[in-house]
């Protein structure tokens, strides 16, 4: 692997994910915080109108408008769309300032903790998530769709990663988590500046991710309407195993419906506010361990 020259890491792809507009904002004012002797950081803030209205998107989700075909489409001219073209830009291949990994900072409003999601299983990022949840046991790691062919703004980099914090409410600035996030952004530049003097940390020989299998929909009528809930036993219990028969929906009328499926899962993003419109109440994993030693 070659050293590592650029890292960007953009907030606010989301704009009412406040926690990471505000970090570009506190880094922007002190970049001396982010800069390692051995590579550049950039920041950008991903989605300055829907920021500046306190809104996830003006008229659609930046962080589903990275296929290579509609960055390449000149008739996709949503303000989203065109804004995905100029991150393109700035951030990807075709870019005189092209990054070699990008940190893209999220919240939610599940109880996600502190997590770090990958879509590839390149032998750095697996050991720096290894790292991570090694030196902070409160770090979560999930693996979801590869990156070729993801529409996700961290697919712009073959090293890219969500740091995915929560609870936190839509529009609202936590400050917790955005000491911790802000931690954890800089243990990730550490690792990397250490990487960058051949002296990686030692870790664990394994590491534990939670492998991403598949989504549930809520309950809904024929009109499309919600017809249940996320069961109160269920309700801030990401990560926490979700076994066949277990109650996973209450219905309007108060009966519980329990899930269906024939193995243990481990959901995540469990009744995240922005995926009521994606048609998602939760997202179900596997827990797995992965030898580093294969690296």
């Amino acid at each position: 692997m070659n050293k590592i020259n650029r890292v960007a890491i953009v907030g606010g792809t989301h704009g009412n994910e406040f926690t990471g507009a505000y970090l570009i904002k506190k880094f922007e004012q002190i970049p001396a915080l982010i800069q390692r002797p051995s590579f550049e950081t950039l920041t950008l803030l991903g989605n300055p109108l829907a920021f500046a209205a306190g809104k996830r998107y003006i008229d659609k989700d930046l962080n589903r408008c990275f296929f290579i075909e509609n960055l390449l489409d000149c008739t996709l001219s949503s303000y989203e769309d065109i804004r995905a073209k100029a991150i393109y830009q700035i951030l990807g291949q075709t870019s005189n300032s092209q990054v070699d990994l990008i940190i893209d900072l999220h919240s939610t409003t599940a109880n996600m903790g502190l997590s770090i999601i990958l879509g590839s299983h390149h032998p750095l990022l697996l050991q720096l998530a290894a790292y991570l949840s090694s030196i902070n046991p409160e770090v979560k790691v999930c693996y979801t769709q590869p990156e070729k062919g993801s529409n996700f703004l961290r697919s712009l980099c073959e090293l890219g990663l969500v740091i995915e914090v929560g609870p936190v409410a839509q529009g609202v600035l936590n400050a917790e988590w955005f000491q911790k996030t802000e931690e954890l952004i800089y243990s990730v530049l550490n690792y990397l500046q250490r990487y960058n003097q051949g002296s990686i940390p030692q870790t664990n020989n394994t590491l534990t991710y939670y492998q991403y299998v598949g989504a549930i929909d809520y309950p809904r009528n024929e009109h499309g309407e919600i017809q249940a809930m996320i069961h109160p036993q269920l309700q801030f219990q990401d990560y926490e195993p979700l076994n066949p028969g277990e109650p996973i929906f209450l219905t309007l009328d108060g009966k519980a419906i329990a899930y269906e499926g024939t193995s243990t899962v481990y959901p995540v993003f469990i009744n995240e506010a922005a995926y009521y419109e994606k048609g998602i109440a939760m997202c179900l994993t596997e827990k797995q361990v992965y030898s580093l030693q294969n690296l």
